[in-house]
């Protein structure tokens, strides 16, 4: 434990290094957050030097490699420089750093404790094993192997990886700046998440408070303390809260005895069975489950978007013009800020190209989450400067196809090399029993129905704000929960259609919306809960909603004890090394596996077992980032659109391990290019026939111990 102190502090340090560097450029994004957008510097950070290093390695212009990835950190560290070339510029940077010194402090304190916290609780289960952590580990590993992109698919020889891989991408450039082992850092990355979407939350959640009061010139002698509560509240409901199945769950049984985390984000499907086996996973039970999963990479860039448009919905302050005047500005430069600055010097950097840069990451992190926020970005730009109708929806259209068309020239290389696995969509067969959707949704439900009460004035007798009030404020907070919502609704009619069409036809498409709709739901809870409570004037409605609140944080807040309890023991740490039960459990094959990943450079083939997905075959290719004849058979009947060339694939390996000719397995040893053969306890347990003389024919024993070998074949000898 003592000694993972120290990495986590070292793996920190590069972290907000590279959030120190990108420090001016924040600034200039974030002008008139009260942190500067500082908390978004160290996902800025990450973010832009992978893109760097992704673009010049799918163009082969620079390989992926260590010094490649610190001469990017370098190259961006001068680049930040640059903007602060002008006196005028250094010394008001400094200024803002100065003045801004005790939030900088404060949000460094909060982001280590809480990547130290995670990383601890991750400390007792660090296990890469179980759910789909081969195949994020198998990413990830290709990828430290790839010298260029798109790095080869480890479980589909001769092909790329046609997934969502820049979020296994930061993480591996991280592991390249820090020459950790990537069993270290798949845990600490899953704890930079963490601390990423904590201290990211804070920032945006106490942000829209401030910008509520600064904007409307609101006097609130305890806003300090409004902003640290609305941001704490928002940061624990994203990355700790739960939903009310605990709530249902005592009802039902009046204790937590046998709670177990899973069944909350199950519900539906356990009612139902097999019939509906839907998803409605949120953050905190994805850091429990700890899968590096595309959803989970996301949530930074996700938040990062989101205060884009928080600055874009409350920039230009309160004018001191009459409506139409501000109308008329406003429709004059229908594009600020978007198109400021274009023609500065820093005109690349304009928000325009940052956000389509941050849309561009996104589809290549995770797809789904694209016309999610392009939808919320439609919203807060149509409804900002007060022009709706034709010309607000021709403004915003104009704005859209230009993100669009920026987003996916910045990130054309991956749609080159990237095939569709969506089939279109659907009407669904099964839909959520109302009651059910209470349990799963009745806290965000419980902040709504507030929320409109306090906008709309009904019960006005019971609240103390002023009229007018918070309308920019409001009316973004009224885009997130329109948009949370309406994510819900969606799988209730339709569905995208893949490969899980009958039981779990809908599992996907559920997942992916309404983990976005927690998200946005958990950002407005703590703006909603502390305006509430500031302006409801009068005891006993005062004292009502405390206690209903109160008691439904409870609940909310008792789920990740429970989870963590069940999930991960906490009675013996074990460290942040992920393959120790690889060790125990096969200790002959963990052996050769550390020799082939000792000794082989760069990505020839390798032969494996053949199994289904989410068992402990793939583990050679999964742990080497090797590529083999086929992996987890089901991930690729997914990826690849149909099952054909998988099955195909699967027979062809039994044949070669089973064979009793040596012609017939030399045959497709040359068709795949197959340098070396791993034979070890899976191999014997899945092929009784398997033929190890003819193997020891065929190829040179280059590694050996009790339980597994490894043949080497060279490419004259095979091809």
């Amino acid at each position: 434990m003592f000694n993972d102190f120290f990495t986590i502090f070292y793996w920190w340090l590069i972290v907000s290094g590279l959030g120190v560097v990108f420090a001016p450029l924040t600034f200039k994004l974030f002008p008139k957050f009260f942190d500067r957008g500082y908390a978004f510097s160290k996902i800025i950070g990450i973010l832009i030097v992978s893109y760097v290093v992704w673009l010049l390695g799918s163009l082969k212009i620079l390989q992926f490699v260590p010094e490649a990835v610190w001469l990017v950190v370098v190259g961006m560290i001068a680049l930040n420089l640059f903007f602060l070339r002008e006196r005028e510029k250094r010394e008001s940077f400094a200024k803002d750093a100065k003045k801004i010194l005790k939030i900088i402090i404060f949000e460094e304190v909060l982001f280590f404790a809480a990547l130290a916290f995670w990383a601890f609780v991750r400390g007792f289960q660090p296990d890469i094993h179980g759910a789909e952590k081969f195949m994020d580990f198998s990413f990830l590993n290709s990828l430290l192997r790839s010298p260029y992109f798109p790095p080869k698919d480890t479980w589909f020889a001769g092909g790329t990886i046609n997934y969502y891989y820049f979020g296994h991408l930061m993480t591996a450039v991280l592991t390249k700046l820090s020459a950790l082992d990537s069993a270290v850092t798949y845990n600490l990355m899953i704890a930079t998440v963490f601390a990423l979407t904590f201290t990211t939350t804070f920032s945006l959640a106490g942000n829209l408070m401030y910008a509520n009061f600064k904007n409307f010139k609101f006097r609130a002698s305890n806003l300090e303390f409004r902003i640290l509560a609305t941001g704490l509240l928002s940061a624990f409901l994203l990355t700790l809260g739960g939903n009310l199945h605990t709530l249902y769950w005592f009802i039902k049984n009046r204790n937590f005895r046998a709670y177990w985390y899973y069944d909350a984000i199950r519900f539906i499907g356990q009612q139902f069975g097999a019939a509906d086996n839907t998803i409605n996973e949120f953050p905190a039970c994805s850091f429990v489950i700890g899968d590096l999963h595309s959803h989970l990479l996301n949530i930074p860039t996700v938040l990062l978007i989101l205060a884009l448009l928080l600055n874009l919905k409350t920039e230009g302050g309160r004018q001191k013009t009459d409506p139409e005047d501000r109308r008329q500005r406003a429709e004059k430069s229908v594009f600020s800020p978007l198109f400021s600055n274009i023609r500065s010097q820093s005109s690349v950097l304009c928000p325009l190209v940052f956000l389509a840069l941050c849309f561009a990451t996104t589809f290549m992190t995770n797809a789904w989450d694209f016309p999610i926020y392009f939808l919320v970005t439609g919203l807060v730009v149509w409804g900002r400067g007060g022009i709706k109708g034709i010309k607000g929806i021709k403004r915003t259209g104009i704005v859209l196809c230009s993100l669009f068309f920026v987003s996916c020239l910045l990130s054309l290389p991956f749609h080159l090399n990237f095939q569709n696995i969506t089939q279109g969509i659907a009407l669904t067969d099964f839909h959520s029993p109302p009651w059910m959707l209470l349990v799963l949704w009745g806290f965000p439900l419980f902040l709504t129905v507030t929320f409109f009460i306090f906008r709309r004035g009904v019960a006005a007798e019971f609240y103390s704000a002023p009229k007018g009030g918070s309308t920019k404020c409001c009316s973004y907070i009224t885009t997130l929960l329109a948009v949370g919502w309406l994510l819900i609704l969606i799988p209730e009619i339709i569905y995208v259609k893949d490969i899980y069409i009958n039981s779990f036809q809908r599992a996907n498409t559920m997942f992916k919306l309404t983990y976005q709709s927690f998200i946005m739901f958990s950002l407005a809870g703590g703006y909603l809960i502390v305006q509430t409570l500031s302006h409801l004037k009068k005891k006993l409605p005062h004292f009502l909603y405390a206690v209903a609140l109160f008691t439904l944080l409870i609940f909310v807040f008792i789920y990740p004890f429970h989870a963590v309890r069940s999930n991960y023991g906490l009675k013996r740490y074990q460290g942040l090394g992920g393959l120790k039960w690889f060790k125990e459990q096969y200790p002959d094959d963990f052996e050769a596996v550390n020799w082939l990943k000792e000794n082989i450079k760069g990505q020839p083939v390798i032969l494996e077992a053949v199994g289904e997905s989410y068992t402990d075959f793939a583990r050679v290719s999964a742990n080497t980032g090797l590529p083999t004849v086929v992996g987890w058979t089901v991930h690729e009947w997914l990826w690849r659109g149909g099952y054909d060339e998988p099955g195909k694939r699967a027979e062809e390996v039994r044949k070669i391990y089973e064979s009793a000719e040596a012609k017939d397995a030399k045959n497709l040893l040359t068709k795949y290019k197959i340098e070396y053969i791993f034979v070890g306890e899976l191999e014997r347990q899945k092929y009784a026939e398997l033929n190890e003389e003819k193997l020891a024919k065929i190829g040179e024993v280059v590694f050996k111990n009790e339980g597994a070998k490894i043949y080497h074949l060279t490419p004259l000898e095979v091809f």
